[in-house]
């Protein structure tokens, strides 16, 4: 089973890509976890929140994963959770840092519109800026394979469905 994981600042098309590509690939897709807590509880968030947040994004994907899919895309995973730790309260917990990673990060940069959906927090540019370069710094820390996915909706489409193949090929999955 290979883990491709979609990760990056907020409105940069991970949710929607990762749900096409997962069915037109036969693939299982495990959603962010954390837009459904904040659409349940508010984005009033405190650590307690993101922790909770991260163990269950971790719960659903020990779900999925019982099912042995030969690809499974994860939405996001505790990596962003850190990213949005240090954002919001200056420090990531080393509980965050721990959890298993994925065998490969696709880096949505923050080169589309920023689009409100009401769970975003980061749509001033200073600050969504800041949340990208966090969300990269994580990827880096963690010492995690990645590769970059910029422009135009079609052109992210594109490459991440380059660098899928190219992962499952490598694979021999």
């Amino acid at each position: 089973m290979i883990t491709v994981c979609f990760h990056g600042a907020e409105s940069t098309g991970k949710s929607v890509l990762a749900d096409r590509l997962a069915r037109d690939l036969g693939a299982v897709w495990v959603p962010e976890y954390g837009r459904t807590y904040c659409e349940e509880r508010g984005t009033d968030l405190d650590m307690a929140d993101l922790l909770a947040i991260a163990e269950g994004q971790a719960m659903a994907v020990q779900a999925a994963m019982a099912s042995k899919p030969h690809l499974l895309i994860l939405d996001t995973d505790q990596l962003m959770t850190a990213a949005w730790a240090e954002m919001l309260f200056g420090e990531v917990p080393a509980a965050l840092m721990a959890y298993p990673k994925a065998d490969l990060y696709l880096l949505f940069a923050a080169d589309v519109p920023w689009i409100d959906d009401g769970t975003r927090f980061f749509g001033k540019a200073p600050l969504r800026s800041r949340f990208a370069a966090l969300a990269e710094a994580m990827l880096v820390r963690a010492q995690v394979p990645f590769r970059r996915i910029t422009g135009s909706w079609a052109q992210r489409e594109d490459q991440a469905r380059s660098v899928i193949a190219a992962l499952m090929e490598q694979s021999g999955a």
